[in-house]
């Protein structure tokens, strides 16, 4: 009760409470699809290859969010070319580049001369969140979120069957990078929340843990819009409440959800599938 008298009471946590839940949401959809294309990698890659458009921005005294999304759909764009381009295979380009771009992030963060306020960039800080940075998180959600309602048939084929996706005529390619795009956004927005290395946390972990209770994709991207969203709020009142950096927080409630259906999910979970056994073999060892 405490905590929810804070919130009506201070505007930077109405603010706080607003990014978070709109963050927790579109990370949780956008990811399903990340998950379902078995792409995790790729998030973490852009992820990091925001880093340098951050740095150039407090560099030029912009908003970071311009200079993360041109780095991070370039990064997207350049590891697609590698994998198409030379032999290289996917997971190798998307190594090459997000390490590349991540070390030359920090390089112009120490020329930057802005460590305390790139910090907060790195590992998250919703509590610090501007009206500016409020507005741009919804504007995003916005924009995600009706791309996916009208695009969510061409998304869904091309996630489990890219051949069968051609075969209908779908423009595979294009589809990919609309993701690329999409997920480029929803990273940047997730920046002032968990951070550019926990960032992976919210698009993998939340879409992780609704595959595991369900088999319908539609079903799967609510629950997962839900597990991003209660991680994000619990994230934020630890951090709060205890002065802890959100990132990290919002990164272990999400884990917890994760164990929590690992274990005891009706279908998947491993105490419950292992129960299930020892009772048929005790069915089947009991003498008649």
């Amino acid at each position: 009760m405490e905590f929810i008298q804070d919130i009506i009471n201070y505007e930077f946590l109405q603010k706080a409470l607003i990014t978070s839940i709109i963050v927790g949401i579109i990370c949780g959809v956008i990811g399903s699809f990340i998950v379902l294309r078995g792409m995790a990698l790729m998030g973490d890659a852009v992820s990091h290859a925001v880093l340098p458009g951050v740095a150039i921005s407090y560099m030029l005294g912009i908003n970071y969010f311009y200079g993360a999304v041109l780095t991070g759909i370039l990064s997207a764009i350049g590891i697609g070319i590698i994998s198409q381009n030379s032999r290289v295979k996917n997971d190798s380009s998307i190594g090459i580049v997000f390490s590349a771009a991540f070390a030359f992030g920090i390089i112009l963060i120490t020329l930057a001369q802005s460590a305390t306020d790139l910090t907060q960039i790195l590992f998250g800080n919703v509590l610090s969140v501007r009206s500016s940075d409020m507005w741009l998180t919804i504007i995003v959600g916005v924009v995600v979120l009706l791309s996916v309602l009208l695009f969510y048939k061409e998304f869904l084929v091309s996630s489990f069957d890219e051949t069968m996706a051609a075969s209908y005529g779908l423009k595979v390619r294009m589809i990919h990078y609309a993701i690329m795009v999409l997920l480029t956004l929803v990273t940047v927005a997730s920046l002032q929340t968990v951070g550019v290395i926990l960032v992976i946390s919210m698009l993998i972990t939340p879409a992780a843990t609704a595959y595991l209770l369900t088999n319908r994709m539609s079903v799967m991207i609510f629950m997962a819009a839900f597990f991003g969203a209660l991680s994000a709020i619990i994230g934020l009142y630890f951090s709060f409440t205890y002065n802890l950096p959100s990132g990290p927080v919002i990164a272990l409630a999400t884990t917890a959800m994760f164990l929590i259906a690992f274990f005891f999910s009706p279908k998947q979970g491993v105490l419950l599938r292992t129960l299930r056994i020892s009772k048929r073999k005790g069915v089947f060892t009991d003498p008649v």
